[in-house]
């Protein structure tokens, strides 16, 4: 059941697996912990919240696509 889509909420990212919503997280640490407890296949659909996340909770518009690839670009640097 790997992470296949995500949304912004709240100044966080939430991350589904099955339509299921199982993480929301908000540092790009706990975005790679969820990555490598779910599963990540290399993609994800995303929510028009990503691309509007400072109507989101985020400070800025690109804040939480930001905070995604962080997360994504942190899980690649952890993987033995």
């Amino acid at each position: 059941m790997a992470i296949d889509f995500i949304a912004a909420d709240n100044g966080s990212i939430e991350m589904f697996a099955n339509n299921e919503l199982v993480a929301t997280a908000s540092t790009a640490k706990d975005i790679s912990w969820t990555l490598k407890e779910y599963g990540f296949e290399g993609s994800v659909a995303t929510s028009s919240s990503i691309d509007f996340a400072d109507e989101y909770g985020f400070e800025n518009w690109n804040d939480a696509i930001t905070l995604w690839e962080e997360g994504v670009k942190h899980f690649f640097m952890t993987q033995a």
